[in-house]
Parts: structure tokens; C-alpha cells; sequence
């Protein structure tokens, strides 16, 4: 997931603002008890998140992906006083860890846990999204995206992670069983390709493809 040489990424590390102490306590049980946790999203991209977030300062954000719920709480830094995070994962048995952190930080009452498929619960929240942030299942970020672009305001933000895929976009030859990464350079050329948007790839991490709703 990371590109840039250890140093390079030691030195930005070293600028840049630390996570809060309940971050850094739940990225210390999401690696000691959670399996793959590589899909945290660590100080630097959580930064680069809550970063995003207080320059919209967004009254709606949507999440679709939430795991232990480092992110939304990244995310809802950003947050207005009125403002509410909505989040969706399928995981029950991660449900109550993020509960438990969402609970214990200032934004608990702007926290709105969803479990279950995102695809059904999607079309149920009725909310103008400011900001969307998706980071679950590859194989349905289009349909995700396809999904909220209608219902995301003019200036508002979309945001997609890990659309480098550990470098397999870049790759000529994808066996037809890698449907994760075919489904992600389907995604990455329909968002390039997409007028509605302004888009910028960054290669944070995994990558973060972000979009400007026009």
C-alpha cells in the first residue's frame, strides 16, 4: 500500500499533525485484534481526511465502508455543529468497536452507525451529501458512486480509497479471476472519464481519487 521510500514517508510522517490519543488507542487494538488491519487508515491519510473535511465543512457525510471506524471519526473532525456522519458496514462483529470508540469521542451524537448491505441502506437516508467517502467491497465502488452522485451537492466532495490497489491498475495483464482489480480500473477510467466531476487522483497510501461535483 505504501510507495513512497520509508525515509521519504518517516519525514512526512514526522511534519505532519499527530492523530488524537483515542485515534492512536484504536489504531493499537485494531492491530493487536482485528484481522487485516492494514485496512486502517493511519495518521497520514487520517490527516489528509480530517484535513478535507474542515476545509468543507460539511453538514452530511456519507461513509460507505467503516471497519473499526478510524476513518469516520477522522472525517467527522470537520463536521459542523449541527452536522451529522452517517456510516455503513456489513461487518456485525466490528459494530460494536467502533460504537465503543464513536461513543467515547465528542462526535458521539453526530455518529449515525449503520450495519448491513449499502446498497439497500443507501437509498433510505435521505440527506444532501456534502461529502462522501467510500472505502468498502472493490467490486461495487461504481455502483456505490453511480448510487450517490445525484444526491450530492454542487461543490460537493466524493472521495474513493484504495484506487491504486497496491500498484495492480498499472499492471497490462490482470487475470480474469482478480476482480477486485479489474473492478477498480473500471471505476478509476469511469471517474476520469465522468464531465459531472472535477477530479484529482492522489497517491496517498493507496490512493485517494477525489471528486468536485460540478
Amino acid at each position: 500500500m505504501n510507495f513512497l521510500p520509508a525515509e521519504i514517508e518517516r519525514y512526512v510522517d514526522s511534519h505532519t499533525e499527530k492523530e488524537p490519543t483515542l485515534l492512536q488507542e484504536l489504531s493499537r487494538e485494531t492491530n493487536l485484534n482485528v484481522l487485516m488491519p492494514r485496512m486502517l487508515s493511519g495518521n497520514l491519510q487520517g490527516r489528509t481526511l480530517s484535513f478535507i473535511s474542515k476545509l468543507l465543512r460539511p453538514n452530511f457525510i456519507l461513509e460507505i465502508g467503516t471497519y473499526t471506524g478510524y476513518s469516520a471519526l477522522c472525517l467527522a473532525e470537520g463536521l459542523t455543529q449541527s452536522g451529522e456522519l452517517h456510516t455503513i458496514d456489513n461487518n456485525e462483529e466490528l459494530h460494536e468497536m467502533a460504537v465503543r470508540y464513536f461513543i467515547r469521542s465528542e462526535y458521539a451524537s453526530k455518529i449515525v452507525k449503520h450495519t448491513g448491505n449499502a446498497l439497500d441502506l443507501i437509498p433510505s437516508i435521505n440527506r444532501l451529501w456534502d461529502l462522501v467517502f467510500i472505502d468498502a467491497d472493490k467490486q461495487n465502488y461504481l455502483n456505490y458512486y453511480k448510487m450517490v452522485i445525484d444526491k450530492v451537492r454542487p461543490g460537493g466532495v466524493i472521495m474513493a480509497d484504495n484506487v491504486l490497489w497496491s500498484g495492480k491498475v498499472t499492471t497490462t495483464y490482470i487475470p480474469d479471476n482478480d476482480k477486485d482489480t479489474i473492478a477498480l480500473m473500471n471505476f478509476n477510467k469511469f471517474i476520469a472519464d465522468d464531465s459531472r466531476i472535477e477530479k484529482l487522483l492522489l497517491p496517498v497510501r493507496d490512493g485517494i481519487y477525489c471528486a468536485i461535483k460540478k
